[in-house]
């Protein structure tokens, strides 16, 4: 039996070619979502080790959470709430090690996780 033509176009042709863009887009959002997830680990990372640098850590870190969450907001928009940037530094905390991140968990998960 032949093929189904519809509008000229084989659909089996047609189904092909759009799972291949179905496919790609899964791709592309999913390694879009784990490298936020990365940079939302390495950015807990480097603010963990300024902290303990400093002599005076609570204090000064509270201070480098607030000028670091107006600077990054004014540049880069929402999502880098002093709230935020409290649960990079737990997510790092709780995933020290990058390699154990899944590329299946959005960060959304990894906060929910860390409140359990």
């Amino acid at each position: 039996m032949d093929n189904m033509l519809i509008n000229g176009i084989d659909e089996n042709f047609y189904n092909n070619i759009r799972n291949t863009i179905l496919k790609a887009r899964i791709n592309i959002y999913k390694n879009i979502n784990f490298e936020m997830v990365k940079s939302a680990w390495d950015v807990g990372r480097q603010i963990i080790e300024e902290e303990q640098k400093g002599k005076h850590r609570a204090d000064y870190g509270k201070q480098i959470l607030k000028q670091l969450s107006e600077r990054l907001t004014k540049e880069f928009g929402k999502g880098y709430s002093q709230t935020n940037l409290k649960n990079m530094k737990i997510f790092y905390t709780m995933f020290q090690n990058c390699q154990t991140l899944s590329d299946e968990l959005s960060w959304s998960h990894y906060i929910e996780l860390s409140k359990i």
